[in-house]
């Protein structure tokens, strides 16, 4: 049963001016136009020099001195794990088991994530902080994490961006998410899962090999039937063949692209240019910070260098749309989001600037021209002058040599995450990083003494990215005896050698890259990376 949606609709009324990139059916630009809006929703949209609606003859009205876009939805994101620092990823991989039981995953991955995960006083910390780290790149929705209280009662994210799992709202369809790959014996139980939601997001072949591939074959069921329909949205899709495009694109299903953490660890991402040529919907997600782009606005970046060093397999426009419209579309949530009209949440991005072209204006971007991030018609981001019509909002901020002002008040908000501020949850994740040898020695020993700063309740953070620490357990017993002896070996590893022995001080990834004053270098230093990205994002940035 639904109860009150998790972002209720109760926005102030105004209006908003600017040149606006709608991204409707037509795809209309409005070199100048108003967006009235109340109580959480687009009451209209109108050119310039036109009469306001009736009842809106007197409501404030903003002038962004920018463009204005739907807000960025990305279909892909391991929240978790995005206060990790971009992780140099040692070799060249074909399949995704072989990165994630070795060595200096569970070391600077998924080590340091189940100690901050387990100690009180961490999660609301980690949580304040990638939702903040995705506001800064433009994006209003995202995808994945929970909470955990200690007795057991679950108590979901309900934080400022949208949750495409949690929304408790009847107008946006809540999203399942499906880690694991689909094996040949489940096949029939996976289909009649998929049957019964509006959108499952499903890793879904991630590697080059044939063992990556053959997680696809396996929706091929015994009656020859396929256990697709417009409710799969496939993560990743690296192995699959152009016939399997086709196949997908039959049964309605998409695709999820991430470019960037593709690349870093196989040295090449999915054949989106024949999922194009077949007409498959496709949605974009960075995948999460270890291996992938800090947030969207990044992501959406390289999937513009990677189309122009391909022959240019997408316009500005369409790279746009997998952020937008089709991503509402993906989610069935698009007669609600994904586009600007009237009767639709106004969740709106603005980027300084309004005189070249509105899409080349989105790509050139860099994150210190987002101006300003509107969520349910709530002002929560963005560059002072436009913060302060609505009042003197939660925090101000800084994004490199540019001021900013938070809004992160929410009367749904889980309590332990609306008492921090970003600055609070940064030093206290900076401090937690610096020392995760103690903590996960405090793990070890259960009877020393918590973290003091925090009263009960306490949240313990539900990992989505793996089975144990970074193993991955499934896929390896799939491979007969040979995989049982590996299952043990990890096991005996992860079990023998306790993580106060593994781990180290890590530093908190920065919020933007802006701030980071070492990313595109790391980028640069990264083997499989090809060498249009690496050349082509410094400008981009």
């Amino acid at each position: 049963m639904l109860t009150t949606p998790i972002d209720p609709l109760n926005g102030p009324q105004y209006a908003l001016q600017g040149r606006v990139v709608t991204m409707d059916a037509a795809y209309h630009v409005l070199d100048s136009a108003t967006i009235y809006i109340d109580a959480g929703k687009i009451a209209a949209v109108h050119p310039t020099g036109t009469p306001p609606p009736a009842g809106y003859e007197n409501v404030p009205s903003i002038q962004t001195q920018g463009t204005i876009y739907p807000g960025l939805i990305e279909l892909h994101n391991h929240l978790s794990y995005n206060a990790l620092p971009l992780w140099q990823v040692p070799r060249l991989y074909i399949n995704r088991n072989q990165w994630s039981g070795i060595p200096d995953y569970r070391k600077l991955i998924s080590g340091p994530m189940a100690v901050l995960g387990q100690t009180p006083g961490y999660v609301e910390a980690i949580v304040r902080f990638v939702e903040c780290k995705s506001l800064f790149g433009g994006v209003t929705t995202t995808q994945g994490i929970a909470l955990f209280s200690n007795q057991g009662i679950a108590q979901y994210y309900r934080g400022i961006v949208r949750n495409v799992e949690q929304t408790e709202d009847a107008d946006l369809p809540e999203a399942l998410s499906h880690i694991a790959d689909v094996e040949a014996v489940n096949g029939e139980q996976f289909f009649a899962r998929l049957q019964r939601c509006t959108c499952l997001l499903l890793h879904l072949s991630e590697g080059t090999d044939d063992a990556a591939r053959s997680h696809f074959t396996s929706l091929h069921l015994p009656d020859n039937t396929w256990a697709i329909t417009p409710a799969l949205a496939g993560i990743h899709s690296l192995a699959l063949a152009p016939e399997d495009f086709q196949t997908l694109q039959a049964h309605g299903g998409a695709m999820v692209w991430s470019p960037l953490s593709n690349l870093l660890l196989y040295g090449k991402t999915a054949d989106v240019e024949t999922a194009k040529q077949n007409g498959v919907r496709i949605g974009i997600g960075p995948d999460w910070s270890p291996s992938g782009s800090k947030n969207l606005l990044g992501e959406l970046k390289v999937a513009h260098l990677y189309s122009a060093a391909n022959g240019n397999l997408f316009t500005d426009r369409e790279l746009l749309s997998m952020a937008t419209r089709t991503a509402a579309e993906i989610l069935h949530w698009d007669k609600a989001l994904g586009s600007i009209e009237a009767g639709k949440l106004a969740d709106l991005l603005v980027v300084a600037g309004d005189s070249n072209d509105p899409y080349a204006t989105f790509f050139q971007a860099h994150e210190t021209d987002i101006t300003f991030v509107i969520i349910n018609g709530v002002p929560r981001y963005g560059d002072p002058t436009l913060m302060m019509n609505f009042g003197a909002g939660t925090e101000q901020w800084q994004v490199g040599q540019v001021a900013r002002i938070l809004n992160l008040a929410q009367a749904t908000a889980n309590p332990a995450v609306e008492a921090l501020t970003l600055r609070e949850a940064c030093d206290r994740l900076h401090d937690g990083l610096n020392r995760l040898p103690q903590l996960a020695g405090d793990l070890e020993h259960p009877t020393l003494k918590a973290f003091s700063g925090v009263s009960a309740p306490q949240w313990f953070l539900r990992l989505d990215q793996a089975d144990l620490e970074g193993i991955s357990l499934r896929p390896l017993l799939d491979q007969g005896m040979e995989g049982l002896e590996a299952v043990r070996e990890q096991l005996r590893l992860a079990a023998s050698v306790p993580l106060s022995q593994v781990l180290e001080p890590l530093e908190l990834d920065a919020v933007t890259v802006a701030d980071d004053k070492t990313y595109i270098e790391r980028l640069r230093q990264q083997r499989n990376l090809p060498d249009s990205i690496k050349q082509g994002l410094p400008t981009l940035y």
